[in-house]
């Protein structure tokens, strides 16, 4: 960050170097709108990255991707533009499917688990898909519904692939008697700071749909 320090020390010596001088006074001026202009420029440079825009620089980002705003708010919006660069690029099988969905929620590839539905034991299905992992906490984080993501995942699979069941799993969980304790499974203290997580299911219901 430039001072007037650093200004004044540029000058010849023909110019009188106290910083209370008008001189000094002047470069004091100039270098408070220079400071001004360095924390904008550095603002741009950080909100060319989609985690960082926000407000109306995100929205220029979704519109160089073709993905419309709607209704969500910019934790919703950004993974929304992190899936449709994804699926711009999808060749629809599974291993992208993955790919797309752990980079739009920011996760490991290892925390999302898919499988087709031609072999299960229940409701047997030639071009059907179920998400039976996902990380609901990040899900939760973004203010995003199951159901919303679920138009994510609909919009990724290849055209006439049903997304027939989204399961999302939590971490909680009753122990048997004896069990040592588990913060990560067990109930939560008052403050929220550990305890296990619920899971969710995606089923048809009332959340807005997305604009994608």
């Amino acid at each position: 960050m430039i001072t007037a320090a650093d200004i004044i020390s540029k000058l010849t010596d023909v110019f009188t170097k106290n910083p209370e001088s008008n001189v000094g006074k002047l470069c004091q001026i100039m270098s408070g709108q220079i400071a001004k202009l360095q924390t904008t420029n550095e603002r741009i440079r950080l909100w060319r990255d989609v985690d960082q825009a926000e407000g109306t620089t995100l929205d220029l980002t979704g519109d160089n991707v073709g993905q419309a705003r709607g209704a969500a708010t910019d934790e919703v919006y950004r993974i929304m533009i992190k899936s449709k660069v994804a699926r711009n690029l999808s060749t629809a099988d599974i291993n992208t499917i993955i790919r797309v969905l752990s980079l739009a929620l920011g996760c490991e590839y290892s925390e999302i688990k898919i499988e087709e539905m031609y072999a299960d034991p229940i409701a047997p299905e030639p071009a059907g898909i179920k998400l039976i992992e996902l990380p609901l906490a990040t899900l939760n984080a973004a203010g995003m519904s199951p159901q919303q993501f679920a138009q994510i995942i609909k919009r990724t699979v290849a055209g006439g692939v049903r997304v027939g069941v989204i399961e999302l799993t939590g971490t909680f969980e009753f122990g048997n008697i004896g069990d040592p304790p588990d913060n990560n499974a067990g109930f939560a203290d008052l403050g929220q700071t550990f305890g296990g997580t619920l899971g969710a299911a995606y089923s048809p219901g009332s959340s807005p749909e997305l604009p994608i």
